[in-house]
């Protein structure tokens, strides 16, 4: 079925943040698909040096959520003694940090671009390149993030070693795992983190952004399931003081990869694509907001 993406007419910014003020009422599915497709037209635009640059910074802010969780679990262990479960929980209560980080900051994070220029793909073919050249761009960069904060982390003095050694046994307990465990896990991780992206496009407010954001991201490390990026900074941390081999790593990476891509696209994209078409949203004639205040003024002036 085909589908057009709405085009608004461009206004003032002062108009525009009053309206953003104005329109507080719960968005549509197809609102928020707009939103989404947007944003991926922008980045889609963006060079590849720049998104490479993004994608560095994301990979490296992402190892916030490793040294938050490493930080807990560290302090509140007892030497000589294995954390508790209580401890693991409370160190998961800082996970959402990376992506917090990350997410509000607009840096470039692989799992979200299973979402945003998917979903411009799926109503605009011509884009489909496009998006494969952002992916071959922000995966490597992310990870290469990743490895950076993994060097500062394991070859410096940054850290106690205490921390050092909670970071590489959550990359120890990661990389055990079976490549199925790990692909569904992934699938897991994946569909979460996009319905995070959706969500927060359809968000109004930095402090409805970071609730949602902190609350799924946070179910995420609870869970134990694979991301590519926020694990990674662990799993490379282990490898660089000694307690795995390098191979171990592009055997974990893989599986989590296609889960990551598998539960983003297949879970929430192509879901919420189908929702707005199916739904009745998108054959419907879309008004947009400030158009609403103005149809309303005129009814009233009429009555």
């Amino acid at each position: 079925m085909p589908f057009r993406l709405r085009r608004y007419p461009v206004q003032p910014a002062a108009a525009a943040a009053q309206d953003a003020q104005k329109n507080l009422e719960r968005p549509s599915a197809q609102d928020i698909y707009e939103q989404v497709a947007n944003n991926a037209r922008q980045e889609l635009g963006r060079s590849s040096i720049s998104l490479a640059i993004s994608g560095l910074a994301g990979g490296i802010f992402m190892g916030l959520s490793a040294l938050g969780n490493a930080i807990a679990i560290a302090l509140l262990t007892t030497p000589g003694t294995a954390p508790t479960a209580k401890i693991f929980f409370i160190g998961k209560m800082f996970y959402p940090l990376g992506f917090i980080v990350v997410i509000l900051g607009r840096s470039q994070l692989f799992t979200e671009n299973t979402l945003y220029p998917v979903a411009l793909v799926l109503a605009e073919k011509k884009h489909f390149w496009k998006t494969l050249r952002l992916w071959a761009t922000v995966l490597p960069a992310n990870v290469l993030g990743a490895l950076a904060f993994a060097v500062i982390a394991a070859l410096t003095t940054a850290l106690k070693p205490e921390i050092v050694q909670s970071l590489a046994g959550l990359g120890l307990e990661a990389i055990h795992n079976p490549p199925a465990t790990i692909f569904w896990s992934g699938v897991m991780g994946g569909w979460i983190i996009a319905t995070v992206a959706w969500l927060v496009s359809g968000s109004h407010s930095i402090t409805g952004s970071v609730m949602i954001i902190w609350m799924l991201t946070f179910v995420v490390g609870l869970g134990n399931f694979a991301h590519c990026i926020a694990t990674s900074g662990e799993i490379l941390t282990a490898i660089l003081i000694g307690k795995a081999a390098w191979s171990t790593y592009p055997i974990w990476l893989l599986p989590a990869v296609a889960g990551n891509i598998c539960g983003g696209v297949g879970m929430v994209t192509l879901l919420e694509y189908g929702q707005v078409i199916y739904g009745g949203d998108a054959d419907a004639e879309a008004i947009a907001p400030h158009i609403k205040e103005e149809v309303k003024a005129e009814e009233s002036a009429k009555a």
